[in-house]
């Protein structure tokens, strides 16, 4: 098997968890001993063990046949943990990571730091950390090699660029196979449980779910985080018009803040915006829009409404979620 073999497998996992690790980068790592993969893991969410750490944890369970009897996702546990085992116990073993370990001590210990004293045959890195004050990894490694798949791994984390500098703006649709947005039968949704569940995952760690007037006019909806008992966000409704109904399940949950914008002005600030719209909104934003994330059911339908508009889009990953297809797409050409 090839470097770029096994860098795939650390993408693949990574883009997982795309978003679910804000402000973190979505990560992933693969660790082998002698080209036998022991471990495929990925950072999951902010604050909690990277994807290096949690491969490595792994990587000791198959090598040991032992369990570690702690929670993987407490870093200091996990990183005092592996300081522990004897000096040569990864001396053979090779980790594959899409981002450059981190050198800095933040809300978890350097990951850097920690491959260095495991003194693990060989670090293969996909691309160099970006942000200055995290990069520098590189240079606490011995046996680092970097630029597998370095394009793939870029666009990875080019969310995690973006939001350093301005909103990221992710606006999400689902559809069916021939592109309709309505449903056909009386439960409204079209996606999968599995999709929705991802959905509300996003909600729960965006800043703002940014929502237009016509989709609280006419859906009336609740837009919260029920299908994984999550914390409703906060919304900005984009309209010129406020003159909504505020006795709607919308503007009734505890700890969010709903509030009316005409401008789009917040988009300025380091952020995370979740978009969540039909045609209207998808037109309106269109020249702010960073990626698009698609939920395609596999059914045909005779419902009238669709996302009538023109955009060229590159996909970027795709997955299943049960049934759905989910595609990762950002604009092109623009």
């Amino acid at each position: 098997m090839t470097d770029e073999f096994y860098m795939q497998l650390a993408l693949d996992k990574a883009w997982q968890y795309q978003g679910l690790t804000y402000p973190n980068p979505a990560v992933g790592a693969v660790v082998t001993f002698n080209g036998k993969i022991l471990s495929i893991e990925a950072h999951q969410r902010s604050g909690t063990s990277h994807a290096e750490v949690l491969a490595l944890l792994r990587a000791y369970e198959t090598l040991s046949k032992k369990s570690v009897e702690f929670d993987v996702l407490d870093a200091d546990k996990a990183h005092t943990f592996l300081l522990s085992l004897p000096p040569k116990f990864f001396s053979q073993c090779t980790i594959y990571v899409t981002l450059e370990p981190c050198a800095h001590q933040g809300k978890t210990p350097s990951c850097a730091s920690l491959i260095h004293a495991l003194a693990l045959d060989r670090v293969v890195i996909g691309v160099k950390d970006p942000v200055e004050g995290h990069n520098g990894g590189i240079q606490k490694l011995d046996n680092a090699s970097v630029g597998i798949l370095e394009e793939e791994c870029q666009a990875l984390i080019e969310p995690f660029i973006v939001w350093q500098k301005r909103a990221f703006v992710l606006f999400k649709l689902a559809q069916t196979s021939n592109g309709r947005i309505g449903a056909d039968d009386n439960n409204g949704y079209l996606s999968s449980q599995s999709s929705l569940k991802h959905v509300h995952q996003l909600r729960e760690v965006c800043d703002i779910l940014l929502i237009g007037g016509n989709t609280v006019r006419v859906d009336r909806p609740t837009l919260d985080c029920r299908f994984i008992q999550g914390k409703a966000p906060d919304i900005k409704i984009y309209t010129q018009k406020d003159d909504f109904d505020r006795e709607i399940p919308l503007f009734s949950i505890e700890d969010r803040r709903v509030e009316s914008v005409n401008t789009l002005d917040f988009l300025d600030e380091p952020s995370f915006i979740l978009v969540e719209g039909g045609e209207g909104m998808l037109n309106a934003l269109k020249e702010k829009i960073d990626w698009l994330l698609i939920y395609q059911t596999p059914k045909l339908s005779t419902n009238n409404l669709i996302y009538n508009t023109t955009m060229n889009l590159e996909f970027l990953h795709q997955a299943k979620k049960d049934v759905d297809l989910m595609i990762w797409s950002r604009q092109i050409g623009n």
